[in-house]
Protein backbone atom coordinates (compact mmCIF):
# COMPACT_ATOMS: atom_id res chain seq x y z
CA UNK A 1 0.00 0.00 0.00
CA UNK A 2 0.77 3.50 -1.01
CA UNK A 3 1.96 5.54 2.48
CA UNK A 4 3.99 8.14 3.19
CA UNK A 5 6.89 6.09 4.55
CA UNK A 6 6.62 3.26 2.34
CA UNK A 7 6.63 5.79 -0.75
CA UNK A 8 10.20 7.50 0.51
CA UNK A 9 11.67 3.89 0.35
CA UNK A 10 10.31 3.50 -2.94
CA UNK A 11 11.67 7.07 -4.05
CA UNK A 12 14.64 6.57 -7.18
CA UNK A 13 14.53 10.34 -8.00
CA UNK A 14 18.25 10.60 -6.19
CA UNK A 15 19.15 7.71 -8.74
CA UNK A 16 21.18 8.60 -12.34
CA UNK A 17 18.62 7.00 -13.75
CA UNK A 18 15.48 5.14 -12.26
CA UNK A 19 16.90 1.31 -12.89
CA UNK A 20 19.67 2.13 -11.38
CA UNK A 21 20.40 -0.15 -8.23
CA UNK A 22 19.74 1.19 -4.94
CA UNK A 23 22.39 0.71 -1.46
CA UNK A 24 20.45 -2.19 -0.31
CA UNK A 25 19.40 -3.41 -4.23
CA UNK A 26 23.04 -4.06 -4.58
CA UNK A 27 23.93 -5.71 -1.25
CA UNK A 28 21.30 -8.04 -1.99
CA UNK A 29 22.34 -8.93 -5.73
CA UNK A 30 26.19 -8.68 -5.16
CA UNK A 31 26.73 -12.11 -3.93
CA UNK A 32 25.32 -13.94 -6.76
CA UNK A 33 27.64 -11.98 -9.25
CA UNK A 34 30.22 -14.41 -10.47
CA UNK A 35 33.97 -13.64 -10.27
CA UNK A 36 36.05 -12.81 -12.87
CA UNK A 37 37.22 -15.64 -15.18
CA UNK A 38 40.45 -16.82 -14.61
CA UNK A 39 43.61 -16.42 -16.29
CA UNK A 40 42.43 -13.21 -17.98
CA UNK A 41 42.83 -9.61 -17.35
CA UNK A 42 41.36 -8.08 -14.59
CA UNK A 43 38.21 -6.80 -14.85
CA UNK A 44 38.29 -2.81 -15.69
CA UNK A 45 34.50 -2.19 -15.28
CA UNK A 46 33.07 -2.06 -12.16
CA UNK A 47 30.44 -4.72 -11.74
CA UNK A 48 27.59 -2.57 -10.53
CA UNK A 49 27.79 -0.30 -13.33
CA UNK A 50 27.29 -3.39 -15.83
CA UNK A 51 24.70 -4.68 -13.51
CA UNK A 52 23.05 -0.82 -14.05
CA UNK A 53 23.60 -0.67 -17.72
CA UNK A 54 22.07 -4.65 -18.07
CA UNK A 55 19.13 -3.01 -15.97
CA UNK A 56 18.55 0.09 -18.11
CA UNK A 57 18.57 -1.81 -21.02
CA UNK A 58 15.79 -4.19 -19.49
CA UNK A 59 13.91 -1.55 -18.04
CA UNK A 60 13.79 0.66 -20.92
CA UNK A 61 13.37 -1.76 -23.40
CA UNK A 62 15.80 -0.03 -26.11
CA UNK A 63 18.50 -1.20 -28.55
CA UNK A 64 21.89 -2.04 -27.68
CA UNK A 65 22.71 1.44 -29.18
CA UNK A 66 21.07 3.95 -27.17
CA UNK A 67 23.35 2.52 -24.23
CA UNK A 68 23.59 5.89 -22.42
CA UNK A 69 27.45 7.03 -22.72
CA UNK A 70 28.07 7.00 -18.84
CA UNK A 71 27.22 3.34 -18.12
CA UNK A 72 29.89 0.71 -19.88
CA UNK A 73 30.44 0.12 -23.46
CA UNK A 74 27.40 -1.71 -24.61
CA UNK A 75 29.49 -4.97 -25.92
CA UNK A 76 31.07 -4.62 -22.17
CA UNK A 77 27.16 -4.65 -21.09
CA UNK A 78 26.28 -7.33 -23.67
CA UNK A 79 28.99 -9.79 -22.24
CA UNK A 80 28.09 -9.87 -19.30
CA UNK A 81 23.98 -9.73 -20.14
CA UNK A 82 24.90 -12.80 -22.40
CA UNK A 83 27.02 -14.67 -19.55
CA UNK A 84 24.94 -14.42 -16.87
CA UNK A 85 22.05 -15.45 -18.57
CA UNK A 86 23.86 -18.46 -19.98
CA UNK A 87 25.00 -19.47 -16.46
CA UNK A 88 21.30 -18.64 -14.75
CA UNK A 89 22.91 -15.58 -13.15
CA UNK A 90 19.93 -13.82 -14.34
CA UNK A 91 17.84 -16.41 -12.94
CA UNK A 92 19.23 -16.84 -9.38
CA UNK A 93 19.02 -12.53 -9.34
CA UNK A 94 15.27 -12.85 -10.17
CA UNK A 95 14.62 -15.29 -7.32
CA UNK A 96 16.59 -13.99 -4.51
CA UNK A 97 14.04 -10.66 -5.52
CA UNK A 98 10.86 -12.13 -5.93
CA UNK A 99 11.48 -14.12 -3.12
CA UNK A 100 12.22 -10.90 -0.97
CA UNK A 101 9.20 -9.02 -2.81
CA UNK A 102 6.48 -11.93 -1.17
CA UNK A 103 8.10 -11.47 2.28
CA UNK A 104 7.78 -7.43 2.23
CA UNK A 105 4.40 -8.46 1.54
CA UNK A 106 3.82 -10.79 4.18
CA UNK A 107 3.20 -13.33 1.58
CA UNK A 108 4.52 -16.53 1.28
CA UNK A 109 8.04 -16.95 -0.24
CA UNK A 110 5.87 -19.14 -3.17
CA UNK A 111 2.67 -19.23 -3.91
CA UNK A 112 0.08 -21.48 -2.87
CA UNK A 113 -2.49 -21.18 -5.37
CA UNK A 114 -2.78 -20.62 -9.33
CA UNK A 115 -5.80 -19.01 -11.39
CA UNK A 116 -6.28 -20.54 -14.93
CA UNK A 117 -8.03 -18.59 -16.95
CA UNK A 118 -10.88 -20.56 -18.89
CA UNK A 119 -10.34 -18.75 -22.34
CA UNK A 120 -7.27 -19.28 -22.21
CA UNK A 121 -7.88 -23.16 -21.92
CA UNK A 122 -10.57 -23.35 -24.79
CA UNK A 123 -8.28 -21.77 -26.96
CA UNK A 124 -5.28 -23.82 -26.82
CA UNK A 125 -8.38 -26.62 -27.44
CA UNK A 126 -8.88 -24.98 -30.61
CA UNK A 127 -5.26 -24.92 -31.90
CA UNK A 128 -3.08 -27.54 -30.18
CA UNK A 129 -1.82 -30.43 -32.39
CA UNK A 130 -3.41 -29.50 -35.26
CA UNK A 131 -2.37 -26.34 -35.90
CA UNK A 132 1.43 -27.47 -35.03
CA UNK A 133 1.22 -29.90 -37.05
CA UNK A 134 0.01 -27.77 -40.15
CA UNK A 135 3.28 -25.37 -39.50
CA UNK A 136 5.93 -28.80 -39.51
CA UNK A 137 4.53 -30.16 -42.99
CA UNK A 138 7.23 -29.29 -45.32
CA UNK A 139 6.23 -26.95 -48.19
CA UNK A 140 5.30 -28.40 -51.79
CA UNK A 141 7.54 -27.44 -54.46
CA UNK A 142 6.83 -25.90 -57.31
CA UNK A 143 6.29 -27.67 -60.45
CA UNK A 144 6.76 -24.47 -62.44
CA UNK A 145 10.66 -23.86 -63.63
CA UNK A 146 12.95 -21.97 -61.73
CA UNK A 147 14.35 -19.05 -62.83
CA UNK A 148 17.70 -20.41 -62.79
CA UNK A 149 16.66 -23.68 -64.96
CA UNK A 150 15.57 -21.82 -68.04
CA UNK A 151 18.38 -19.24 -67.63
CA UNK A 152 21.02 -21.98 -68.69
CA UNK A 153 20.65 -24.44 -71.97
CA UNK A 154 21.10 -28.02 -71.54
CA UNK A 155 23.62 -29.03 -73.54
CA UNK A 156 23.66 -32.73 -75.37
Amino acid sequence: MWTTENRARYDRSALRYPSDLTDGEWALIAPLIPLAKRGGNKRTVDVREGVNGVMYILSAGCQWAALPKDLPPRSTVNGYFRRWDDDGTLGRIHHVLYVQCRELAGRDASPTAAIIDSQSVKSAEKGGRELMRQGMIPARRSKARSATSWSTRKVC
